[in-house]
């Protein structure tokens, strides 16, 4: 009895964790939108603040679905380097429904575009982070269910005459698991697709 409150105690404390994290990265959004839009520091300040939705499939295995947050600012590189911010999950993609495995990408990131000033733009990106798989049962809490992210994903920008982007990439995550080091479900191989509104310019 004991034991089984010690591990209610330590997914509670998890999910707590998990929780900050993601609305810390929702705060740091939020502040850069609010910045954005006061006039007096806006004359000093170029940049470029885009959210939206983002949809992932690892090849061979699942689809995960969440949100990103894109900035660039023409004081950085001249906007060639953006900086991103993203939450992806299997619970709003094929975990919903289904007995599929419940995980969660926790993602920050770097890329370089290249023809910056075009509508096209291809881009190389390097991407850190946590991920955590739940298999809820505490059979499996021998498993390993948590890594810190490291991926590499290139791919085609493509900015639209409205206030929307489009990003096309596929990836490679360099610290995949197998199950015994590692979580079994970080698989190499990844595609996703992103569709961002500007929030401000």
């Amino acid at each position: 009895m004991q034991a089984g409150s010690k591990l209610k105690y330590f997914q509670l404390n998890k999910f707590k964790m998990k929780k900050k994290i993601f609305l810390s990265a929702l705060l740091i959004s939020g502040v850069l939108c609010v910045l954005a839009q006061s006039p007096g520091l806006n004359k000093g300040s170029a940049g470029e603040f885009k959210g939206g939705v983002r949809i992932q499939k690892t090849q061979k295995l699942y689809w995960e679905n969440g949100v990103s947050f894109d900035f660039a600012s023409s004081k950085i590189a001249d906007s060639r380097i953006h900086f991103g911010v993203s939450y992806v999950t299997s619970r709003l993609g094929s975990a919903m429904a289904s007995n599929a495995i419940k995980q969660d990408n926790y993602i920050i990131s770097a890329g370089y575009h290249f023809r910056h000033q075009k509508k096209l733009q291809p881009f190389a990106r390097l991407n850190t982070g946590y991920f955590h798989a739940d298999y809820e049962e505490e059979i499996f809490d021998v498993l390993p269910n948590s890594a810190v992210l490291l991926s590499l994903d290139a791919g085609l920008s493509y900015e639209f005459s409205i206030p929307l982007t489009a990003t096309l990439s596929a990836g490679y995550n360099l610290n995949s698991g197998n199950g015994t080091a590692g979580p079994g479900t970080l698989y190499p191989f990844y595609y996703q697709m992103s569709i961002f509104y500007t929030i401000f310019k």
